[in-house]
C-alpha cells in the first residue's frame, strides 16, 4: 500500500512540476527465457543498467508476450508468474517473481487514458517478457509491476500515440519498459542444447540490426513505424510485429532533452537481436 499511496500523492503534483527529473525509459531485448536463470553478457548488463538510475516507484512493462485484442493493464494486488513457453528445464518453471502489482497505477492509467478505452485485467499476471529481466534488475521483488497489453488490431501510429500519452508516468517515478526483440525469427534461429548460439548471426540479420539501430539513435520513429521500407531483410527479421511494437512504445516516450544509449547490441542464434536501449537525460 505504501507504493500505491506514493503514486496517488504524486499524481496531484505532476501538473506543477513539468521540469522535474524524468524516470528513464527502457527497451529490453529479452531473448531466451533461460536468461532469467543465467549469468551471461545480457543479464550482466541488466544488472548494471539498473544501477544508473533511481529506484522507481513502480514499473509499467509492455511485453511482446501479451498481444491481444484490446489494451488492458493488470490490476491485481499480486500478479502471478506466467510460464508462457514450453520445452525448457524444470528449474525454469520453478522460478517465481512475486513482485506486487499496483492497482493504484492501473487506476491512474485507466483514468488518464480514458479515450483509449483501457481495460483492467485480473487474470494475466507477469509473463516471461517481463519477469525474465526483472529478476536480475530487481531480485528482491520490491518494486510494484503492472503489465500493459499490445492490441494487435491497431496500427503502428496508434501504438506510438498511445506511448506518448504515457509520458506523465515518467514524472511520477514510473519506469516504463518495452520488452521484445527488434529482430525475432524463431523459425530461422539456430539453437544449441543450452539455448541460442551467442556467436552466430546471419549476415542479413547483422545488416538489418545496424539499419534499425541507426534509426533508433536518430529517433526516426516515422521510418521505424514503416520498417518494411528500411530494408528488404525486414521480411525475415520481423515476420510478426508483437516483438517489435514495444520498441515503438519506448521511442514515443523520448523528450527533446533525452538521449538514447544502446546496450546489449548483439544478434544471437542467427536471427534474434538482443539490441536494447535506455532513454535518459
Amino acid at each position: 500500500m505504501h507504493h500505491s499511496a506514493d503514486l496517488t500523492h504524486m499524481e496531484a503534483k505532476t501538473e506543477h512540476k513539468s521540469t522535474e527529473k524524468l524516470m528513464p525509459v527502457l527497451f529490453i531485448g529479452h531473448g531466451n527465457p533461460m536468461n532469467a536463470l543465467e549469468k551471461n553478457e545480457f543479464s550482466d548488463e541488466w544488472r548494471r543498467i539498473v544501477r544508473t538510475f533511481p529506484c522507481p516507484k513502480a514499473i509499467l512493462c509492455i511485453s511482446a508476450h501479451w498481444s491481444i485484442k484490446g489494451t488492458k493493464v493488470t490490476a491485481m494486488e499480486r500478479p502471478k508468474t506466467i510460464y508462457d513457453f514450453g520445452g525448457f528445464p524444470d528449474k525454469l518453471y520453478a522460478q517465481k517473481y512475486p513482485a506486487p502489482g499496483s492497482p493504484a497505477l492501473s487506476e491512474i492509467i485507466y483514468t488518464h487514458l480514458g479515450i483509449y478505452s483501457i481495460g483492467k485485467d485480473y487474470h494475466w499476471g507477469l509473463d516471461h517478457g517481463t519477469w525474465s529481466f526483472l529478476k536480475h534488475m530487481y531480485p528482491d521483488n520490491n518494486v510494484p509491476v503492472v503489465q500493459m497489453s499490445i492490441d494487435h488490431t491497431k496500427s503502428m501510429k496508434h501504438h506510438y500515440r498511445l506511448g506518448k500519452e504515457l509520458l506523465f508516468l515518467r514524472k511520477m517515478g514510473v519506469l516504463i519498459t518495452g520488452s521484445g526483440n527488434i529482430i525475432h525469427n524463431l523459425r530461422l534461429a539456430k539453437s544449441t542444447k543450452n539455448g541460442f548460439d551467442h556467436e552466430f548471426a546471419y549476415n542479413w540479420a547483422l545488416e538489418l540490426n545496424e539499419l534499425l539501430k541507426e534509426r533508433i539513435i536518430e529517433n526516426n520513429s516515422e521510418a521505424l513505424m514503416d520498417y518494411g521500407r528500411i530494408s528488404k531483410h525486414a521480411y525475415w527479421g520481423i515476420p510478426s510485429e508483437e516483438h517489435y511494437i514495444p520498441l515503438i512504445y519506448a521511442l514515443a516516450l523520448k523528450t527533446e532533452n533525452d538521449r538514447i544509449t544502446i546496450f546489449n547490441d548483439k544478434v544471437i542464434g542467427g536471427a534474434i537481436s538482443m539490441t536494447s536501449f535506455i532513454i535518459s537525460h
